[in-house]
């Protein structure tokens, strides 16, 4: 996952639940899973759509 270990990303949650507190901590997971969904999902068009040209051009 981009490089970084499990203990990376333990580090950066804790530091981020401690920065933003109980209250907003929550609502920055959703979006930041969020996000990564809807880039995921923009990768997988833009393969899906280079491979379409791809075998189209044969």
């Amino acid at each position: 996952m981009f490089g970084i270990g499990f203990w990376e990303v333990v580090l950066i949650l804790v530091v981020a639940l401690i920065v933003l507190g109980p209250d907003r901590f929550p609502e920055l997971a959703r979006s930041a899973g969020k996000l990564i969904r809807e880039l995921k999902s923009l990768g997988k068009e833009l393969r899906d759509e280079k491979d379409h040209d791809a075998s189209g051009h044969e």
